[in-house]
């Protein structure tokens, strides 16, 4: 078995997350720790950079079709992982979920249409909705027993003739819970009685830690299988964000035929051969890789929250079940939103996502991503304590 060194510190070259921040209000840009944008900091799985390489020294890079040994990999994956035999037909290409759920938005809503979504949330969310004219609608997550749950309740209030479609994220971005089958149930309940489609943002599936699973939602039956549009991509999981590679899984033969339509008029459906490539390598081969990941990502969630529970008591973190943001409520502190900015940026010299960004009800939190090597989560760690320590 080969033995990943998530440990290694790598210099990356043109990265959003290193060279790309928004540093507008750091006094010493150069100083500062990036722990925010959603991609990691380790080295990809062999076996992909092996694929990646034998397509190179190829030396030619036309127009590919995608073999049946490509979905074949797609299909063997969900089933293995997921428990859920995903028909090879049902797959079509995208370039990125955010993508694929603008043109769904499109093509199966109407402008003035509503559009539910379960704040706090992924923030691209608020963006395709409104940009396609759409009505967007907030069932703000609860906190109950110190963990987000969905607010049925709520839900069941907000909903009226004009809701036609909900987002579900799932893994949750930014809180990572992974939704339970009671709660997964319920919710379908829910959008069937109301005639509501769902979109089930599906791309943190494979990073979920112990104790807990990832449950497809369009797994739960015939009915869930019928009314949702899932999608998924290898990208969080293995770190290809830069590929733009991503697949729809739609049952329903009419969505589908809808969604091809949509990406052929557009252009979108061909993907690039380096993307291929890497999905397939990964889900033929990356799974020794995966674990091992799991493990270190675990390890870091678990110093993270005992390093903050014990030595930044005034900050509460929420314990994530998957992906690798943690979700963390500075509120205490007292601190309005410029003046948290200055103290991550200027005195912890840390770059983290804004909880504002995730809706009203993230006023005051913060995401980190805690996907890097462990003594630059150290490192950031400290600086916010010596910087809260300060006020």
């Amino acid at each position: 078995m080969k033995k990943y060194d998530f440990d290694q510190i790598i210099k990356r070259k043109n990265s959003v997350k290193w060279d790309g921040m928004d540093l507008r209000y750091a006094a010493h840009p150069e100083e500062i720790l990036p722990l925010w944008i959603a991609d990691m900091d380790f080295r990809a799985a062999e076996p992909i950079i092996e694929a990646l390489q034998q397509r190179v020294d190829e030396g030619i890079f036309g127009y590919e079709y995608r073999p049946e040994s490509y979905f074949q990999s797609v299909t063997s994956w969900f089933e293995k992982r997921h428990h859920w035999k995903v028909q090879e037909d049902w797959l079509l290409h995208s370039p990125g979920v955010v993508t694929s759920l603008s043109v769904i938005i499109k093509e199966f809503t109407n402008p003035g249409d509503k559009i539910v979504i379960q704040t706090p949330v992924y923030f691209p969310f608020f963006k395709i909705i409104r940009q396609n004219d759409r009505t967007l609608v907030p069932n703000p997550l609860a906190i109950r027993d110190g963990r987000y749950v969905m607010d049925f309740e709520n839900l069941e209030k907000i909903i009226d003739q004009d809701v036609k479609m909900l987002i579900l994220c799932s893994p949750h971005n930014p809180v990572s819970r992974v939704w339970e089958k009671d709660e997964l149930l319920r919710l379908g309940e829910i959008c069937f009685k109301n005639g509501i489609r769902v979109l089930s943002d599906e791309i943190h599936a494979d990073i979920v830690f112990k104790n807990h699973t990832h449950i497809p939602f369009a797994s739960l039956g015939k009915e869930f299988l019928e009314n949702t549009i899932t999608l998924i991509s290898p990208t969080k999981t293995f770190n290809l964000a830069g590929l733009h590679t991503s697949c729809v899984i739609a049952p329903n033969g009419e969505d589908r035929e809808k969604f091809s339509r949509a990406m052929d008029v557009l252009d979108l459906k061909s993907g690039n051969c380096f993307g291929q490539a890497a999905t397939e390598a990964a889900f033929r081969y990356g799974e020794e890789w995966l674990e091992q990941l799991l493990v270190y990502l675990e390890d870091n969630a678990g110093y993270t929250l005992d390093f903050i529970d014990r030595r930044i008591p005034r900050v509460k973190a929420y314990k994530p079940e998957g992906t690798y943001l943690l979700w963390m409520d500075f509120r205490q502190l007292g601190l309005d939103r410029k003046e948290l900015r200055d103290v991550l940026l200027n005195k912890a010299k840390v770059a983290l996502h804004y909880g504002e960004w995730f809706g009203t009800e993230g006023e005051g939190f913060v995401r980190l991503n805690f996907a890097c090597p462990k003594q630059i989560l150290i490192r950031a760690l400290e600086g916010i304590e010596k910087a809260v320590s300060q006020l």
